[in-house]
Parts: structure tokens; C-alpha cells; sequence
């Protein structure tokens, strides 16, 4: 069974259905496997009772297959809820805490048949790209355990490229679902925002920002899990029709041309070796006979941080506020997550409304810019997998960080607009450790963005790569 867990979702799924293999038996040693390797890593959380897993294994194997992922092992992020299981989002206010139902986009993976044996480590509440939390402790890259995996859906990305899960769910607000696939050499993908809703609670206007989404080792199962995870809500504003993904994913990708943003212009810092390793990789579209195009910055990099700032604490003040205000669970919060709150909670009218007409004008620029091209392209971080202990990066090539988060800054163009973004592996560099890109698409275009990393995975030679740890 170990060469059977290392195929894609896809492949286990079809041999799944012609029974070659049972659902009792992929259990088993998805067990075993975790088993042996997440001890080193640390990405998988909350594992629930193995004999309780291999009982839902062997009734899953008895009833009709109720879509393509029946009988598939999976962990949900530890940010969404999944019947019976905790769900902590990584604190300590929330610890030991058993969902009762699933949430939307978990409960859509359930009627395909996804087997649910526990969650993937995340920071606390999702916020900071570092998978470290005061409950479970933090998830090591997948290459080098002492290095950092990314995140928000660091241990989903961590669980794929040590070959424990197949498939992974994620969700992205500042580059959750990009940066730890570009650390782990997998794919990760944000989609248009309104894809993938959640459930119709609260406001459901105010914040478009974050978005669930799928990860996977190949761009046919991005596809796939995608078409489960979305779908309209018709109680929800925005969200777009189903559309099917996998069955298009083939295409002749000759004449379409893509824009280079490299480092915006000089105002995106890069560690040394990110430009060069993602300039390299971007070869690969030359044989697929996509055009690169080098363009100069399309917008003011510091009106578009300002609006960020803005925009995502005016959102995390609203939800989150509820913990703030309650002294004894304030105490338990993290100081970037106070930061977060107490920022959003200063903010005037005014400075929200001008952080909305940025992003507005931002909107219509970007949209001049897909006249020309079908994606932009980015990397999918300014910094290489950084050391375990720390909390986040201080500064890039001896520039000092403002911010907790100013390392990221380079995902903020798509996640302002609610556009999707596919991160690709990119190779990897001095020291060996991956790096990603992002492809950003036009509002709706999830479906354009797939075929390019559908071709991606075909031509490009380090996509096949695995960590030491996972090669017998």
C-alpha cells in the first residue's frame, strides 16, 4: 500500500471504485503512515480513534459510492468545523471544544464520501502565515522539519508532501492557501471569491476577503475537490454558479499570454534567491507556448498595502471582537490578533471608506490589465522557509518589518480583489527549499488558471519531487 498512497486523489479514488483496493485497506495505512511520519512534522492534529476510523472505513466499503472522494481519508483544516471532532483554530479559548455539525464546504466533501479522520494544524485563528499555536505547537516544513511550512493551511500542505492525505481543504485570506504549497511543493488554490461560500450567518456583505478552497499534489485534483467545494448559496450575495472543472482542464495553451510582476517594481523586498528561482521556473511556459511578459507595476504597491491594513483589520476586529471583549479570553489572545482587533475597532468611517475606493480603483486597473492577459503572475513569498522557533520574519535582506505580516505583502493583490490565485511549485533554491508562484486570474476565470497549471505540472521536472523523508 505504499506505493497506492503516494498516487493523487483521483487515481486512489478510481481504484477505490473498481474495488482493486478497499476503503478499510487505505485506512489502514493512512494510519500506519501518519503513524511513522507525522510525529517529525507535526501537520496533522486531533486524530480521532483509529478503530472508530477503520469501522467508517469497512461501512464505506458496503454502501453505494456516493461521489468521488468515497472512501478517501482526509483532515479538514483546523479553522472549519466537522461533526465530532474538535475544533480549536488553534486556541486555547477554543480548545477541546467538539463541533456538532459540519460546516458548509466540510459537510459538501461528506456527500461526495470523504472519510474525516481529523484536522490539519493552523495558527491561532488563522492568522500569520507560520503554523504554530499554544495547542498543538507548530507544524515543520515538509523538506526541513526545523523550517517553517507557511500557513494559515500549513499542516494541509505539510500532510500532502509527506504523502499522508491525498487531498486537502484550505482557506485563504493573506495567501493561506499559496504560501504553504510554495513551501511544500504542492498546489494550493484560492479561488474567485463567491466560489467556495460559506454558510449564510451574520453579514454577509461587508468582508469579502477570505475564501475556502483546495489543495492537492496535481492540478486534476485541484479541480476536482474544487467542483465539490462550490456551488451557490442562494441566501448568500455574490457567489457564482456551478461550474464543472476537471472535464476542461486539457487545453491547448499555445497564444495565451501571461504578465510578470516580479517584485512590483522594487517595492516588494525579496530574500536573495526568490526572484532568480521563480525568474527560472517561469521557462516552463515557454515550452507550453504561453508568452511572458515582464510589466512595469500596475498600481501604487503603498496604496494598496494601506487598504489591506485597513480592509483586513476593519474584518478581523468584526470577527473576533466577541473574544476581545471578554477580559479573561482577551488575555489568551495572541498580540498580533489583539493588534488585528484593535486596529479594526479604531478606524473611522472615513479611513474604511478610503481603504474601499483603493480597492475599487485597484479593481479597475487589474481589470484593464486582463484585457491584455490571462494571468499575473507572482511569487508566492519574499522569504525561503524561515526558522521553526521564530514567530515570524523581523526584517527581509536587512530591512526591519513593520508589521507581522509585511513579509506577505506580495498576496495581497489578489486577495484585495477576491480574485483567484493558484499557487505552482517553482522549484527550489541555495538551500534546497521549495518556493512557489502565484497565477492570478480575472474575477471568474478559476477554470483558465487550472488548465495553466494542468500544462505547469506536465512540463515542469520538480514538480515530482518529494522530501527526503517520504522516499523509501
Amino acid at each position: 500500500m505504499d506505493d497506492f498512497l503516494d498516487l493523487g486523489a483521483l487515481e486512489q479514488s478510481a481504484a477505490l471504485a473498481r474495488r482493486e483496493v478497499s476503503a478499510e485497506a487505505l485506512m489502514r495505512a493512512t494510519l500506519a503512515r501518519i503513524e511513522a511520519r507525522n510525529p517529525r512534522v507535526n501537520a496533522i492534529v486531533s486524530l480521532a480513534d483509529p478503530e472508530t476510523l477503520l469501522a467508517q472505513a469497512r461501512h464505506a466499503d458496503t454502501e453505494p459510492r456516493k461521489g468521488w472522494m468515497h472512501g478517501l481519508p482526509m483532515a479538514v483544516k483546523d479553522l472549519a468545523n466537522v461533526a465530532g471532532l474538535p475544533t480549536s483554530m488553534g486556541s486555547t479559548i477554543l480548545a477541546g471544544q467538539v463541533a456538532r455539525r459540519d460546516d458548509l464546504m466540510v459537510a459538501r466533501m461528506r456527500a461526495a464520501g470523504a472519510l474525516f479522520i481529523g484536522k490539519t494544524n493552523t495558527p491561532e485563528f488563522g492568522l500569520g502565515s507560520h503554523t504554530f499555536n499554544p495547542v498543538h505547537g507548530p507544524t515543520g516544513n515538509a523538506w526541513d522539519p526545523t523550517r517553517s511550512a507557511g500557513g494559515s493551511s500549513g499542516g494541509a500542505a505539510v500532510a500532502l508532501a509527506c504523502r499522508m492525505t491525498a487531498i486537502a481543504d484550505g482557506s485563504d485570506m493573506m495567501g493561506s492557501l499559496r504560501n504553504p504549497a510554495g513551501w511544500n511543493n504542492v498546489y494550493g488554490m484560492r479561488p474567485s471569491w463567491g466560489r467556495v461560500p460559506d454558510e449564510a450567518e451574520g453579514d454577509t456583505f461587508l468582508h469579502p476577503l477570505a475564501t475556502n478552497g483546495p489543495m492537492a499534489r496535481n492540478p486534476r485534483d485541484l479541480a476536482a475537490l474544487l467542483e465539490v467545494q462550490a456551488g451557490p448559496v442562494a441566501e448568500r450575495p455574490f457567489t457564482l454558479p456551478q461550474e464543472s472543472f476537471l472535464d476542461r482542464i486539457e487545453a491547448d495553451l499555445r497564444g495565451r499570454r501571461v504578465a510578470w510582476l516580479g517584485d512590483w517594481g522594487g517595492a516588494y523586498l525579496m530574500e536573495t534567491g526568490v526572484l532568480d528561482t521563480c525568474t527560472a521556473a517561469l521557462r516552463v511556459f515557454d515550452t507550453l507556448g504561453v508568452t511572458v511578459e515582464a510589466i512595469d507595476a500596475p498600481f501604487d504597491a503603498g496604496a494598496l498595502w494601506q487598504s489591506w491594513l485597513h480592509l483586513r483589520a476593519f474584518a478581523n476586529a468584526d470577527r473576533l471582537g466577541a473574544l476581545y471583549g471578554n477580559p479573561e479570553w482577551r488575555r489568551q489572545l495572541k498580540a498580533t490578533a489583539i493588534w488585528e482587533i484593535e486596529t479594526g475597532q479604531s478606524l473611522t468611517l472615513a479611513e474604511v471608506k478610503a481603504a474601499s475606493l483603493i480597492r475599487s480603483q485597484w479593481y479597475a486597473a487589474a481589470a484593464r490589465l486582463f484585457g491584455d492577459f490571462d494571468a499575473l503572475i507572482l511569487p508566492s513569498a519574499q522569504v525561503w522557509p524561515f526558522d521553526l522557533s521564530l514567530e515570524f520574519p523581523t526584517e527581509i535582506a536587512g530591512r526591519p518589518m513593520d508589521t507581522y505580516h509585511r513579509w506577505m505583502e506580495v498576496v495581497i493583490p489578489a486577495s484585495l480583489l477576491g480574485l483567484p490565485a493558484l499557487c505552482v511549485p517553482a522549484g527550489f533554491g541555495a538551500r534546497d527549499l521549495p518556493m512557489g508562484l502565484q497565477l492570478i486570474g480575472r474575477h471568474g476565470d478559476d477554470l483558465g488558471l487550472l488548465q495553466l497549471a494542468h500544462g505547469w505540472h506536465e512540463a515542469a521536472e520538480w514538480v515530482q519531487r518529494q522530501p527526503a523523508q517520504t522516499v523509501r
